[in-house]
């Protein structure tokens, strides 16, 4: 590594809002975040899962082709 050219690190805290706090290395010294991975709904589970259907699926939904019917 050439010397004079990296940025300096030092430990650093970084606080959520939700009020977790973690500690790391960065070139900043207190760094605060809105979302973290203890409050974001991807994490927490609290995200609802979203069914995709199929091209087919749509188009016998919208024409009422119903494959039960046969």
């Amino acid at each position: 590594m050439k010397k004079g050219i990296h940025p300096v690190t030092k430990e650093t805290t970084i606080t959520c809002a939700c009020g977790a706090s973690f500690k790391t290395v960065s070139t900043k010294e207190n760094i605060q975040v809105e979302v973290c991975s203890e409050c974001h709904p991807f994490y927490t589970g609290a995200q609802g899962k979203v069914k995709k259907t199929g091209n087919i699926e749509r188009f016998n939904r919208k024409y009422g082709l119903n494959t039960e019917e046969k």
